[in-house]
């Protein structure tokens, strides 16, 4: 299964939509830069502003919403920028989440999110609860076998801080939610959108150490033929560039009157 003509077209529309909303209220940055523009162009410029806004707003929204469009199609559920998540992390959680990372940087045990998430759901009700946790998932899928997926969404190139950060969160996840339901069915992901090194295969080493690569990383390909099935990534990239086109010479236009204004 990949992308139905349904869906081809509700992606499309929402791309078109969102890069239009970005066109209207789009103005560039008022920072002066006399180097920049003698150099490059305050045309340029002006592109390279708006190219990068659209960048940000791939990474905070637009890849969130795509997925949920994506996997509502053959799951029981689907919901980006899922708020609705809450849980408690008990006291022996929290020296067990701590206990994972410590080993994990200390290399005195190897990824294993089977494990992990056993060790954490075994004490998720144990020790003192503390207050309710709320957390907003990036994308959130319920399988039709029951299977629930928390999904976070990562730029390309994330550096290691941030995945000690991120590894931690999605422990924490595990501990919120068997808090609440010692039984579930629950499988965290870190997924990257696209592989910057294609076609080279990605460098994971920032991720060694600390995540199950076969089962808690996705990148590119591999993340969206999970959601939609195989063929949905090439799918989307179509999806992706009859928007561009379409798009093309409206973009032209909100340049070149930022070029006349300046």
């Amino acid at each position: 299964m990949s992308l139905s003509k349904q869906q081809h077209s509700t992606i499309k529309k929402y791309l078109i939509e969102k890069i239009r909303g970005k066109l209207a209220t789009y103005n560039p940055e008022t920072n002066a830069m006399p180097f920049h523009y003698r150099l490059l162009g305050k045309d340029r410029m002006a592109l390279f502003s708006f190219v990068h806004s659209v960048n940000t707003m791939l990474g905070q929204s637009i890849f969130e919403q795509v997925g949920e469009i994506i996997a509502k199609a053959r799951n029981e559920e689907a919901k980006a920028q899922y708020k609705d998540f809450s849980g408690f992390i008990s006291k022996q959680a929290v020296l067990k989440i701590d206990e994972i990372m410590r080993e994990l940087k200390s290399a005195t045990r190897s990824p294993n999110q089977d494990k992990e998430v056993s060790e954490i759901v075994s004490v998720a009700t144990a020790g003192e609860m503390g207050k309710e946790i709320k957390k907003r998932i990036d994308l959130f899928v319920k399988a039709k076998d029951g299977t629930e997926y928390y999904i976070e969404l990562k730029t390309a190139k994330p550096n290691i801080d941030v995945f000690k950060s991120v590894k931690r969160q999605l422990l924490e996840w595990v501990a919120m939610r068997a808090s609440k339901d010692s039984n579930v069915k629950i499988k965290t992901i870190v997924a990257i959108p696209y592989n910057p090194y294609e076609p080279e295969p990605y460098e994971r080493w920032t991720l060694q150490g600390l995540f199950d690569l076969q089962h808690e990383v996705m990148v590119g390909e591999e993340f969206w033929d999970f959601l939609g099935g195989k063929g949905t990534y090439e799918d989307l990239l179509n999806v992706f560039e009859e928007a561009g086109l379409e798009l093309y010479d409206e973009i032209d236009e909100k340049m070149r009157k930022i070029k006349e204004r300046t």
